[in-house]
């Protein structure tokens, strides 16, 4: 079989998130909210 390799790298080493990717995350989490009743759990998202 041959052997296919890139010597170019496909993406960048360095790949970092927008700013309004971590604020949509942070407001996400901060409106998430888990209930336990017995063996149960309820996820909640709270707007």
């Amino acid at each position: 079989m041959a052997k296919i390799y890139s010597k170019e790298k496909l993406a960048s080493s360095k790949m970092l998130p927008k700013k309004e990717t971590i604020q949509l995350i942070l407001s996400y989490s901060a409106a998430f909210n888990v209930v336990k009743v017995g063996k149960l759990n309820f996820e909640f998202v709270a707007n």
